[in-house]
C-alpha cells in the first residue's frame, strides 16, 4: 500500500489531516504516539485515553508535545479538537463518543476493558484499529458482525506479526500462487515461563514482565496465529501447532512440511523456533502452472512444490499509522475475521492447579494458551484463554491439562463472556433436519 504516503501528503497539503484517538498509552502506545506526531504528515493524534492520566500525558510529552488539555466530558474533548489542541482523559468512552475523530487505535491489550471500548466505538460509528490480538482471538468474529452492521471497519494492524503475515498472504495470492501456510519465526518457546523468569528482559526494554512472559510461554503467538487463521480460512495441524525447532534459513522451511497434508487441511498457521533471519514471518505457497514454476525456479525460489516467501522483520508501532490510513482513506482492513472462528486459543495449566483458586491473567503464573481448531473447542467445551482470568476452579487440574468450561465458575456480569456466548450461537453450525418416512 505504498499509495498511502501520497494520500497522506494530500491530506496534509489540504489542511485536513486524519484525526486519530488512541486508547492505551503503555509501551506500544507511546511508540505509536511518537510515530504519528513526528513522522506521519497528514495525520494527527488528537486525543489519548489511559486509565492513568499520567500515562496519557507521558505519551505526548515523550513525543515533544507540552501543551496538553485534560478533558472530562465529550463537550470539552470536541472543543479541544476543534481548537487544534491535544487532549488527554481517563475516560475512554469520551474518545469513542466525540465528533471530530476519524478512527480509534485500541492498544490496551485487555480483553474485558477492550470489549467495552470496541463496542462503544462501534455504537458511535468509529473505525477501530486494534493492536490487541488477545481480544481479536477471543471475540473478534462477533465484534466484526457489530462493526459491519454499523458500517465501520474493525481491523488488526500492520507491523505486528499477524498483519505482516496477512500482507504477505495477500501479495502471494495476488501473483497467482496458493498460500498453504502462514508462519511466524520465534526465538524462544517455553510454556512455563512467567513474570519472574522474564523480569530481567522486561526491565531491560521497559516492558511489563507479564507481557514479555506471554511472548515466551506461547500465549501471544497462539493469539496471533489464531487471528491469522480466522482471516485466511486456515486451521492448525494439531493442538499447539507443529512448532518445529529449526535453525536453518527461512528458504529451507519448505522441507519441514508435506504439501499434500497442507492441501488436505486447506492450509495451516504455524511457527518455527530459531530460523534465520528472525524475527520475521513466512508464507509457503504452491503454483499449479508448470510454466510459472519454471519462472519461479529462475527467480531462485526453487523447484517447488512449496515456495517460501518471507518478511525478515516486523516493525510494530512504526506501521500502525499506515493501518489507520488504509482504513480511513481506502476502507481497506489490514486483517479481520472472514466469518466465524476457525482457530481459538485454549487455556492450559502452567502448573498444578487447585480447586478454589482464581486464575490469573495471560502471561502470568497459572496458565498458558494453545491454538486449537474451533470445532474441537466447541465439541469439548474448552475454556478460551481470553476468558480465563478471574475464573474460579471447581476442581484440581494437573499441569499441562487443557481446561473446560465445566472446570470453572465464570465471574458474573462480564461483557466478554456475553459476547463470546453470542459469538458461539451466531456462528453455530446449522443443524441438519432428517426426515423419516
Amino acid at each position: 500500500m505504498i499509495i498511502i504516503d501520497n494520500a497522506l501528503k494530500a491530506r496534509a497539503a489540504a489542511g485536513n489531516p486524519v484525526k486519530v484517538g488512541m486508547i492505551g498509552a503503555g509501551f506500544m502506545g507511546r511508540g505509536i504516539a511518537n510515530q504519528i506526531i513526528n513522522s506521519v504528515p497528514g495525520m494527527e493524534l488528537v486525543a489519548i485515553s489511559n486509565r492513568s492520566i499520567d500515562g496519557a500525558k507521558r505519551a505526548y510529552t515523550e513525543a515533544g508535545i507540552e501543551d496538553i488539555q485534560v478533558v472530562d466530558s465529550v463537550g470539552e474533548l470536541e472543543s479541544a479538537i476543534a481548537q487544534g489542541k491535544y487532549a488527554i482523559t481517563e475516560d475512554a468512552k469520551l474518545i469513542c463518543q466525540a465528533d471530530g475523530i476519524d478512527a480509534i487505535i485500541e492498544v490496551t491489550g485487555a480483553i474485558e476493558f477492550g470489549a467495552h471500548v470496541v463496542m462503544e466505538a462501534i455504537a458511535h460509528r468509529k473505525h477501530i484499529i486494534m493492536m490487541n490480538a488477545e481480544l481479536d482471538g477471543t471475540i473478534g468474529p462477533i465484534l466484526k458482525v457489530y462493526a459491519d452492521k454499523a458500517g465501520v471497519i474493525l481491523s488488526a494492524c500492520d507491523g505486528d506479526q499477524p498483519g505482516v503475515q496477512m500482507n504477505l498472504h495477500r501479495f502471494v495470492k495476488s501473483i497467482g500462487l496458493t498460500p498453504l501456510l502462514c508462519g511466524n519465526i520465534k526465538g524462544l518457546q517455553d510454556p512455563y515461563r512467567n513474570p519472574t523468569t522474564q523480569e530481567g528482559f522486561a526491565k531491560r526494554w521497559g516492558q511489563k514482565p507479564y507481557m514479555v512472559s506471554s511472548f515466551a510461554d506461547g500465549s501471544k503467538i497462539s493469539f496471533e496465529q489464531a487471528i491469522v487463521a480466522n482471516a485466511t480460512g486456515m486451521k492448525v495441524a494439531k493442538r499447539g501447532m507443529l512448532g518445529y525447532d529449526f535453525t536453518g534459513y527461512v528458504e529451507e522451511i519448505t522441507n519441514l512440511y508435506d504439501v499434500e497434508q497442507l492441501q488436505q487441511l486447506g492450509g495451516i498457521v504455524d511457527y518455527v523456533v530459531g530460523a534465520k533471519p528472525g524475527p520475521g514471518v513466512y508464507v509457503l505457497a504452491t503454483h499449479d502452472d508448470p510454466k510459472q514454476r519454471h519462472y519461479l525456479n529462475l527467480y531462485k525460489l526453487g523447484e517447488g512444490p512449496l515456495y517460501s516467501f518471507y518478511t525478515p522483520y516486523h516493525l510494530c508501532h512504526f506501521e500502525v499509522p499506515l493501518s489507520v490510513a488504509r482504513v480511513v482513506l481506502f476502507q481497506d482492513a489490514v486483517m479481520a475475521p472472514l466469518a466465524g472462528p476457525l482457530v481459538d486459543v485454549v487455556t492450559t495449566a502452567k502448573i498444578d492447579l487447585k480447586a478454589g483458586e482464581t486464575l490469573d491473567g495471560i502471561g502470568f503464573y497459572m496458565t498458558y494458551g494453545q491454538c486449537e481448531n474451533s470445532d474441537i473447542v466447541q465439541q469439548q467445551k474448552l475454556l478460551p484463554m481470553g476468558l480465563a482470568e478471574g475464573c474460579r476452579l471447581k476442581r484440581d487440574i494437573p499441569k499441562d491439562q487443557v481446561l473446560t468450561y465445566d472446570d470453572v465458575e465464570l465471574p458474573e456480569g462480564r461483557l466478554c463472556d456475553q459476547l463470546r456466548a453470542e459469538q458461539d450461537k451466531y456462528f453455530a453450525p446449522e443443524k441438519v433436519l432428517v426426515t423419516v418416512g
